[in-house]
Order: C-alpha cells, then structure tokens, then sequence
C-alpha cells in the first residue's frame, strides 16, 4: 500500500476551506494517512507555502505547522486539534510567526501552494525544544524511510 496523505477538506491541488485560513476560524484541516512504511518509528509533518510573500516572485518558504515525533500508528489528525489532543508523544516546532501550533494561510497576495508534507522516520527524535523547519530537518537528516504530500491552495478575495 503506498504512503499516502489526504484530506476531507480538500483536494490534492484543491482550495483550502477559507475555514482553515486567516479569512476563517483559522484551525488545522482534517488530515488522514494510510500506508506508513513497517519500519518507521516517527512521523513528521511540515506545512509551508513556498510562494510567499507573491506566487509572482517568491522570496521564502512560510513555515505554517510543524509536528514530530508523531507515533506512525496514528492515522490522521481531526480539524482544530489543538495540544492537548495531539497523539501522545507528539512535539510541535515554531512556525514563522514564531510560534507553536498551526498557523493557517493569510497570503497578502496571489493564489499560493499550501505543502502538507509527511515524513516516516527510523527514530523518535529527541525533544528538540520548539525546533524551527530549518533544525527539525537537520534532525530529520538521513533518518527519513518515507514521504508523501497533500498541496492545497489559497487565494484571499479581494
């Protein structure tokens, strides 16, 4: 069975649910994942938009959600989940508006690509304190024995 990645909310290459973003509620979507490799022992979840702050000329990727450490029996996560409802064991990073917890899209312009990216790692990763994209990937480095992506997209109304 392959690594997959999907969601109830939206299509691959869909639109997010404004629910889901700054122009909403601003709460994580529904997120489900089946397939995960045997011998993983973690997951990871990064959610960025490489198209900030204009899909016209890029400038950085905006780092949205960072999870790890997730148990790789879990099979998704509900919408809204906050802390306290995450799978047990699971840490969570700073985002780019330094920090913890999901931080929804609020593009200033143009319609951007929302990367929901699963990781299957060999190891649980030591507690990396609120680790930024930049650190979780460093930890990540050579331990990754699967991935899969959900792309969603946004575009504010103007």
């Amino acid at each position: 069975m392959p690594f997959t990645l999907t969601s109830t909310s939206f299509l691959h290459n869909g639109a997010l649910s404004a629910r889901n973003t700054c122009d909403g509620k601003n709460v994580s979507p529904p997120l489900s994942w089946r397939g995960v490799p045997d011998k993983a022992k973690s997951l990871v979840l990064i959610v960025d938009d490489p198209d900030a702050p204009d899909p016209k000329a890029p400038r950085m990727t905006w780092v949205h959600w960072l999870l790890y450490n997730i148990p790789p029996n879990t099979h998704g996560l509900h919408e809204a989940v906050d802390t306290d409802a995450l799978p047990p064991g699971t840490l969570q990073g700073t985002n780019d508006w330094h920090e913890t917890g999901y931080g929804g899209p609020c593009p200033p312009t143009g319609n951007h690509r929302y990367y929901f990216k699963l990781f299957a790692l060999d190891v649980v990763l030591p507690d990396l304190k609120s680790p930024t994209k930049v650190a979780l990937e460093a930890a990540m480095k050579g331990h990754v024995i699967g991935r899969t992506e959900l792309v969603g997209r946004y575009q504010r109304q103007e």
